[in-house]
């Protein structure tokens, strides 16, 4: 029974790691179930067992990547022994980091889910325990503006800036690589770093009492 167990998870992984290079690199409407099952080392047969169609699969890698990115995006709500605004810049270079190592999942966020209203419906579910601990921030943002702390700042739109932000250089890499003749990796590196630093810069000062 725990042989069973183990090798139908083990035959899961492997067809959600296929489904994500198939789905990232083709898209929904490019991506083959057949061409899945195939990198996956298993029969289309096994697959559809696994996930019955297409779409289910599809949701459910979109349901693991968001469970690999709510760590990075509570991490602004938890530390409480930390300052709000160290909480805040540590959060934001988390955030950028994390897009820039995942190029490819943001531009299929951007091309596949936004577009789509049923996919954003499913998307939004998926992220329903972050929209809640939003609140709690809203909140201590609120407290720290009446102790004259910071500017205050609703939530949602300090989420949007840090979004927008974090996410263009990302979309752009290949054209602003171009435009500014960064060849090396060490040239790219130091831009992207520069890049992540003036974005913190940014968000902060909005947040600084004048």
């Amino acid at each position: 029974m725990q042989e069973e167990r183990s090798e139908k998870q083990t035959s899961e992984q492997q067809i959600l790691i296929a489904a994500e290079e198939e789905f990232l690199s083709k898209g929904y409407n490019g991506a083959r179930t057949t061409s899945i099952a195939s990198k996956a080392g298993v029969t289309h047969a096994m697959l559809h067992y696994y996930f019955r169609t297409k779409e289910q699969l599809f949701e459910k890698f979109i349901a693991k990547k968001i469970q690999e990115i709510k760590p990075l995006m509570l991490y602004i709500f938890g530390e409480a022994n930390l300052p709000l605004k160290e909480r805040l810049e540590k959060a934001i270079s988390k955030h950028f980091d994390f897009v820039e190592e995942n190029e490819g999942l943001v531009r299929f966020l951007i091309n596949e889910i936004m577009p789509n209203k049923e996919r954003c419906q499913m998307l939004k579910k998926q992220l329903q325990e972050l929209f809640d601990a939003s609140q709690e921030l809203q909140e201590e943002i609120d407290q720290a503006a009446k102790r004259n702390e910071i500017e205050h700042i609703n939530v949602i739109t300090l989420f949007q800036t840090i979004l927008t932000l974090n996410i263009f250089p990302s979309v752009m890499n290949n054209y602003i690589s171009n435009i500014m003749n960064l060849e090396s990796e060490e040239d790219i590196a130091k831009y992207k770093e520069e890049r992540k630093k003036e974005n913190i810069k940014i968000i902060m000062k909005r947040l600084q009492k004048i």
